[in-house]
């Protein structure tokens, strides 16, 4: 009888193979479908890789095929590398192609071209990848524009070390900009001519001014960012752009032109004036995607921030320590801690600023303001706070409470001057009254001067448009100051100012 059962199986396994036709395949006849006829890889710095982007490929046949050539139309010489179905090869030519019946395959996509690749008159850079099927020649035409830049990045020499800065006890990758660079000239300078990318920190050197010109971009690769030395200083001034561009604006960004990378936080460092820092401006500037956008450490000239905006911070929008700050229409959104962190003292004066944060998270705050830190055994160190006046300001957000006040209790060794909030709308519900008691926040129920919660009406927060509609709680209700005119340069008329860095408006459906 066992012997009967092992006849069986054997005549059964040699039946059901005898019928495989897996391995079977055919050649293509050129009917192969794909996800899309082009594949566009987004804007690429000179000699700089993409991003890899996808195709899919699909046999809607009922039969297994052979895809004789799958290549780049220029190959070898493509500046366009490709992976089919997770075989690599030479990443320009692919022989012999499988693909199983109503099935599909995978190409991922990558370029690195210099400006010299392009066209010269557009600045694109094409090619095509190619199925052959020696009968017929379906194509997936590959267009990438290449957009030139400066370069700025440390030195490496000729023991293999490189570059670095002596930021107290560490060493950091990054370098001195040089008046008279033998490749840039006077790096010093930043134009609006070609964007600037920048690897590592790049210092700004004692008594050295940094100036940006109108229109200038600026990115930064991971981990990279901008160092003001002690007695240094920056002068970011752009100017008014036309209606809906940002043609004349100064942006710090990250150095993915991707769309998909346009709101990712944390994509590289800050912008750090350290302590000591002279005098510094920033006008008509947009400052997004970084860890800390702006670091300020007790800088020994004010800085100045006019119609500038933060966005999409890993840690803060601006953290400033023991600083002195005057900031007119800015608008910070979205930071993994604080929109604005004044800590460890210092002097503030914000007039029609928005701070919102909407980070998902349940420890977020749009503004924290404090005057001390404590040490490796948990004692306070207080500093002085000389004033934190808010004026016509809107501090909003996800979380209940989106302002803390935290005052040392070491007194009267600190100096605490009791923030000042004048006309301003306050994201604040004092859940179980846990502020009733708490002297700083006595403040909070003059509905003369402060709006308790309400609607911002923002526009579009995870767009970063934080301007303000019909329904704003805000509307009409500042005070007239010496900030005559909003973000966009609309006049601000007497007896109808509105809250923020934004006069109101309509919101077209």
């Amino acid at each position: 009888m066992r012997n009967c059962f092992f006849l069986f199986l054997v005549a059964l396994l040699v039946t059901m193979s005898s019928c495989r036709k897996d391995f079977e395949f055919e050649s293509s006849t050129g009917d192969l479908r794909f996800s899309r006829d082009t594949v566009y890889l987004d804007t690429v710095f000179t000699n700089i890789g993409s991003s890899t982007y996808t195709l899919k490929v699909y046999n809607r046949s009922d039969k297994d095929i052979n895809i004789p050539k799958v290549q780049l139309g220029n190959g070898l010489d493509s500046k366009y590398r490709i992976t089919v179905d997770g075989v690599t090869g030479n990443n320009k030519i692919f022989n012999n192609v499988e693909l199983l019946a109503n099935d599909s395959l995978y190409i991922f996509i990558e370029t690195t071209a210099s400006i010299a690749d392009a066209n010269p008159t557009d600045f694109l850079y094409t090619d095509q990848i190619q199925f052959d099927t020696g009968s017929n020649l379906q194509t997936v035409e590959l267009v990438t524009l290449i957009q030139d830049a400066v370069f700025l990045y440390p030195q490496r020499f000729i023991d293999g070390t490189t570059e670095t800065l002596q930021i107290g006890e560490d060493d950091i990758y990054g370098f001195f900009l040089d008046e008279n660079d033998p490749v840039n000239g006077n790096e010093y300078l930043f134009t609006n001519e070609r964007p600037y990318v920048i690897y590592g920190y790049a210092a700004v050197n004692t008594g050295k001014t940094l100036n940006i010109q109108p229109g200038a971009r600026v990115h930064f690769h991971d981990g990279s960012g901008i160092i003001v030395a002690s007695g240094g200083s920056i002068q970011a001034i752009g100017a008014p752009s036309d209606p809906d561009t940002t043609n004349n604006e100064i942006i710090f960004e990250g150095d993915r032109l991707e769309p998909d990378f346009s709101d990712i936080p944390g994509q590289w460092g800050t912008i750090w004036l350290t302590s000591g820092s002279a005098a510094s401006t920033f006008e008509h500037v947009t400052i997004k995607n970084a860890v800390i956008g702006l670091y300020v450490q007790n800088n020994a000239g004010p800085l100045t921030l006019n119609n500038t905006q933060i966005y999409d911070c890993s840690n803060y929008g601006l953290l400033a320590q023991t600083a002195t700050i005057t900031g007119q229409n800015m608008v910070i959104n979205t930071a993994g801690l604080a929109t604005l962190a004044c800590t460890l003292g210092g002097s503030y004066d914000f007039t029609h600023c928005t701070f919102n944060n909407n980070w998902p998270s349940s420890k977020q705050v749009a503004v924290v303001v404090d005057n001390f830190y404590k040490d490796e055994n948990n004692n306070e160190v207080p500093f002085d706070l000389q004033q934190a006046n808010f004026t016509n300001c809107i501090i909003f957000g996800s979380n209940q409470v989106e302002l803390i006040l935290n005052k040392s209790t070491i007194d009267p060794a600190s100096n605490w001057s009791t923030p000042i909030f004048t006309k301003c709308q306050i994201k604040f519900n004092n859940t179980n009254n846990q502020f009733t008691n708490n002297e700083n926040y006595q403040f909070i129920n003059n509905t003369a001067e402060i709006i308790k919660n309400g609607t911002p009406d923002f526009l579009d927060i995870n767009s970063n448009q934080l301007m303000i509609g019909d329904n704003s709680a805000g509307n009409g209700f500042g005070n007239t100051t010496a900030v005559t005119s909003d973000i966009f340069g609309v006049f601000r008329v007497a007896g109808s100012i509105d809250l923020g860095a934004y006069q109101h408006f309509t919101f077209e459906d």
